[in-house]
């Protein structure tokens, strides 16, 4: 049986509270849910821009699927959060946009999305993932 690891990365926001940014179990990882998070300043970034906050927030999900020994290609599920249902079709784009020139080839990851709200008023989306590291 694998032992379960931490995955930590100085390319992704230190978590705030008492959670890892990232769990791997052999090849599973789970990336807790991340925001627009500047990983150098901690800073929030983008006030009021779901696109920019949506491109940012996938960033630090990849920082850490790749720090798990994963690459964006082994990531099978994302689930996004937003605070406003009338963000979706803005977030959608800028996450096609983000997904498809991250992912080779043509199966892209699997997605939920829940509207509810967030623990920081500043955000606007928050993503979380699970990927399974290729042999």
């Amino acid at each position: 049986m694998s032992e379960k690891i931490a995955v930590r990365t100085n390319d992704a926001p230190a978590p705030a509270h008492t959670f890892s940014q990232g769990v791997r179990k052999g090849p599973f990882v789970q990336v807790s849910g991340q925001g627009p998070v500047d990983p150098a300043t901690n800073e929030y970034l983008f006030p009021g821009d779901v696109a920019a906050q949506t491109i940012r927030t996938l960033q630090n999900v990849k920082a850490i699927v790749e720090a798990s020994g994963a690459t964006f290609d082994d990531v099978v599920m994302l689930r996004v959060y937003l605070t406003k249902r009338e963000d979706f079709a803005v977030m959608n784009e800028a996450y096609g946009e983000f997904v498809t020139t991250n992912t080779t080839g043509d199966v892209l990851p699997s997605r939920t999305t829940v509207f509810t709200g967030l623990p920081r008023e500043e955000m606007l989306v928050e993503i979380d993932a699970v990927a399974i590291v290729s042999a």
